[in-house]
């Protein structure tokens, strides 16, 4: 998931992170949810927290720490803050409950998403009136992330250095294998000399579930209502598999296969470069469709002309010069480039400012692609995000991934022939959790079928660039009770950014109703490549 800074996030509606009825056409009452066998299943005991106590930390914000036990076989042991900040509802006398939410990533802070709500009309994942109305909207910084004692495992050199490159070493702008040995050892290192082992084999989704369940109870709530966005949409059914009958209502968008997530990790790689191979087609074949006059990059051959600029990239970067406010400057090299396509081709409202920063790279300013580049790889500028260490700790922790060079070889060659552009981003990029120097002994494997709780509303995008949409078909069978609803287009995350969505979304959240399974929402605009001047943002 891959987020833009914030005044690019606020206008094109922050889908690259990083990666939501009156329903015209898609409402109805429909059968009820299919179900299937399961019992309930049951956690590790933990002890009954304190009540929070809460400080003003904003406007209509409340902030808190909640100690959990780093381990919950070990009640007594390491103690684990977490983060939590707290959205009073605005209709008091109407008020549901707390709504959880989980932002996705891994690695993305909630508090931070929360903090932001005012700025995030029409973004994934922003709340409407009508929520948060009824709910308070409670954040919480996963462990390891964010204000809950983020993961740490690189310096700042280390990080800038990191940014630009592509994994795939046989490809241009891509490492030598040994190299990216060598990244994977001084990674994993910094990881351990930061923080203990144990703290990081204490990072998997179980335990995220457990905390949620921990920030409940101190709630002084008897069952929660929980949104979940990307990666939330695998602690959302977790949660609802170890503590089904504390669940009230679930939405789950833009929905990772959890079967996969815990179980192939390097097939999981393939399935997210094809999807984003995908988006970035879609973007070809709309700008060849709509016509010169239209989309004149590439003069009708917008993928010939594509590739011969990310080769002459990487040949000859663009030297970018400094502007105050802007860009420190530097280079502009093809894998720079590449990523900076890949990260706008997977929104559509992204894809005018797209056209117009390859149409200006073709030209010879670098720039404004440069700018881009920077907004998607870089946070605070121009230090690339920490997200990432976070990120890879939490897959880390939870994923069973080959610790043997040759499998990860057979699946980058497997990769760049599914994916051949985009493909190079996947790559290799399991080799830090194939040397992850602590290993979680007790992570839950078994299907997370959410048994016991109620139905589950699922809602994906036809062409999303992060959670393919057969990922979700897979979660609403793997889900013991679940409906399905999809959003045509491109992007990741649906609610908040399409009105027969939100209207869904809200009616599940507020009143437990969802719409028939297998229900469709059209897109509220058209996709364009026409440019966008940068200027106009």
């Amino acid at each position: 998931m891959i987020q833009l800074r914030p005044k690019l996030a606020v206008r094109y509606g922050a889908a690259l992170t990083a990666a939501l009825m009156v329903l015209t056409g898609c409402w109805s009452g429909g059968p009820e949810p299919r179900s299937k066998s399961g019992g309930a299943d049951t956690s590790a005991s933990a002890p009954s927290p304190d009540p929070l106590t809460w400080r003003t930390c904003g406007k209509n914000l409340e902030c808190a720490t909640l100690k959990v036990p780093q381990e919950y076989t070990e009640p007594d042991g390491a103690q684990i803050s977490l983060a939590v900040m707290r959205h009073r509802a605005t209709d008091l006398d109407h008020r549901i409950g707390s709504l959880i939410f989980n932002p996705g990533g891994p690695g993305v802070p909630a508090t931070e998403t929360l903090r932001n709500l005012p700025k995030a009309a029409g973004t994934p994942g922003a709340f409407s009136p009508a929520v948060l109305a009824r709910f308070d909207v409670i954040a919480v910084d996963p462990r390891g992330v964010g204000g809950s004692q983020s993961v740490r495992c690189l310096t700042d050199e280390q990080r800038a250095e990191a940014a630009g490159t592509a994994f795939n070493p046989a490809v241009p702008g891509g490492k030598p294998l040994p190299r990216l040995l060598a990244d994977a050892a001084a990674f994993t290192d910094g990881c351990v000399k930061q923080q203990s082992k144990e703290f990081l084999a204490s990072l998997s989704t179980d335990n995220v579930a457990r905390d949620i369940d921990q920030v409940r109870a101190a709630l002084g709530e008897g069952k929660i209502t929980y949104y979940g966005l990307s990666y939330g949409t695998v602690v959302g059914p977790m949660y609802a598999t170890l503590f089904p009958h504390r669940v009230r209502q679930m939405v789950l968008d833009a929905p990772i296969d959890t079967n996969k997530w815990f179980g192939d990790s390097l097939a999981f790689l393939n399935d997210v470069a094809v999807a984003s191979e995908r988006t970035l087609n879609a973007w070809f074949e709309t700008c060849r469709a709509e016509g010169t006059a239209v989309c004149p990059f590439g003069a009708g051959k917008p993928q010939a002309a594509f590739d011969t600029l990310i080769d002459t990239l990487e040949a000859k970067p663009q030297k970018i010069a400094p502007s105050k406010g802007v860009t420190p400057g530097g280079e502009l090299d093809g894998a720079m480039a590449l990523e900076a396509t890949r990260a706008l081709a997977g929104d559509q409202k992204t894809w005018p400012l797209l056209t117009s920063a390859l149409l200006a790279a073709q030209d010879g300013n670098g720039t404004p692609l440069y700018t881009l580049w920077s907004s998607v790889t870089v946070s605070p500028f121009p230090v690339p995000t920490t997200m990432f260490e976070a990120h890879t700790a939490v897959r880390c922790a939870d994923w069973q991934t080959p610790t043997g060079i040759a499998a990860h070889k057979a699946a980058a060659a497997k990769a760049v022939a599914a994916a051949r552009r985009i493909g190079t981003r996947a790559a290799y990029s399991a080799l830090n959790c194939a040397r992850w120097p602590a290993p979680n002994m007790d992570r839950v494997t078994k299907p997370l079928t959410g048994a016991g709780a109620p139905p589950v509303l699922v809602v994906a995008g036809r062409l999303d660039p992060v959670t393919p949409h057969h990922w979700a078909a897979n979660m609403t069978r793997t889900l013991d009770s679940a409906v399905l609803l999809t959003r045509e287009g491109v992007g990741h995350g649906s609610y908040g950014t399409n009105s027969c969505v939100n209207s869904a979304v809200d009616a599940a959240l507020v009143h437990g109703t969802r719409p028939a399974d297998g229900a469709v929402c059209k897109t509220d605009a058209t996709a364009t490549t026409r440019p966008l001047a940068l200027a106009d943002r």
